[in-house]
């Protein structure tokens, strides 16, 4: 019996429709597989024990020393997929049995140029104001010995291998230590402590190691390390975890003076705004030895001061530079610049070239201003 036309065309609708249903179940089938096996590998990373990174110290055959970030060292066990281990290699650790799993390429050694300023500043003596005997001081222990050190061989003294800058915020420690190493054509790495601390927990050590490893391949060098205070405050029995790493990256800090000569090429400025609470250990002679306190300017030094700021300027002829400095009571060295960049500014919104002694006035009581605003603001975070 032969099927009609209508018959046959209702059964080619039911075939095509029963495998398009068919596929489509193919393709939804093959989808949920892939994304059930996905989410098993999921599971199965979150099972896994984390893995930490540490730095092999000594190899054993089948066992070694790894240094967890911490600090801390353990004897352990090496897998079998871990070939050809050797000392200062990184590698990742099962953290429950510290086993070595693997090396990884991971470099010991940062791009420590990345991480501090590394330049050869332009600052001379002429550029400071207002500390003449603080300038003679550090041109006698710190210049001095860079540029004749056959003088003190003869002689048969020894010269400090670093000086300590202390004094208010903005009366020019950083500016002094600038001068000096262009004075002496030497490369200058600033480093700021808090940074070095809190950036790089676990590593601070490491990265203070470099930093004058860095200084003794671009010397004469100068290392300035500003906010000493915060890597350097005097040291408590029992701490934090992030206190003890503080702590290392001090001791390694203190190793590192300690191994230089004091007639090397590389000289170590400090530089803080609490010298109450440093550690003695790194005042002591051979250390940073030679404290030199940087105050605030008097009448003559803020003058001195004003002076050299408005060297460039276009001043109205009744500008009395002395009068000004009268005014400026208690201002640090960066505050004076601040009210000669001010009263550069009223001029220029008047549309004048000249800066007259009324601009100088309103820019006195403009920084006055800011300076108590920020006052008072302190008091209400710390009471």
């Amino acid at each position: 019996m032969q099927m009609t036309t209508k018959e046959k065309s209702i059964l080619d609708s039911v075939i095509y429709s029963y495998t398009t249903d068919s596929s489509q179940l193919s393709e939804e089938n093959r989808i949920l597989k892939e994304t059930v096996n996905k989410l098993k590998e999921e599971l199965d990373k979150f099972k896994a024990n984390p893995l930490m990174v540490c730095e092999v110290g000594q190899v054993f055959g089948k066992e070694a020393v790894i240094k967890l970030p911490n600090g801390n060292q353990f004897y352990v066990d090496v897998s079998d997929e871990c070939k050809n281990l050797k000392p200062n290699d990184m590698v990742l650790a099962d953290q429950k049995n510290l086993t070595i799993i693997r090396k990884i390429p991971i470099s010991r050694k940062y791009d420590i140029e990345s991480f501090v300023i590394v330049e050869k500043p332009k600052v001379s003596w002429q550029d400071i104001g207002g500390l003449n005997p603080q300038i003679q001081e550090i041109k006698e222990v710190v210049e001095l010995p860079l540029k004749k050190p056959e003088l003190f061989k003869k002689v048969g003294i020894t010269p400090p291998k670093g000086i300590l800058l202390y004094g208010d915020p903005g009366t020019g420690k950083t500016l002094l230590a600038k001068a000096v190493a262009s004075s002496t054509n030497s490369t200058f790495i600033q480093v700021v402590g808090s940074e070095l601390v809190q950036k790089f927990i676990g590593e601070g050590a490491k990265m203070v190691k470099e930093i004058f490893e860095l200084a003794r391949k671009k010397a004469p060098s100068i290392i300035f390390i500003d906010e000493l205070d915060s890597l350097a405050s005097k040291r408590i029995e029992i701490g934090t975890s992030g206190e003890r790493e503080v702590n290392r990256t001090f001791m390694q800090l203190l190793a590192e003076i300690d191994g230089f000569h004091p007639l090397d090429n590389v000289k170590v400025i400090g530089a803080t705004n609490r010298k109450d609470i440093l550690d003695p250990a790194i005042i002591r002679p051979g250390r940073l030895d030679r404290l030199i306190r940087i105050p605030l300017p008097k009448t003559e030094a803020r003058k001195d001061i004003l002076k050299i700021h408005c060297s460039r300027m276009s001043l109205g002829k009744d500008v009395n530079l002395k009068n000004l400095s009268m005014l400026m009571e208690d201002f640090s060295g960066a505050e004076i610049k601040a009210v000669c960049t001010e009263a550069g500014y009223f001029a220029i919104r008047e549309d004048r070239i000249k800066v007259t002694r009324e601009d100088f006035l309103k820019a006195i009581e403009k920084v006055k201003m800011e300076e108590a605003a920020e006052g008072k603001d302190y008091m209400n975070m710390f009471g």
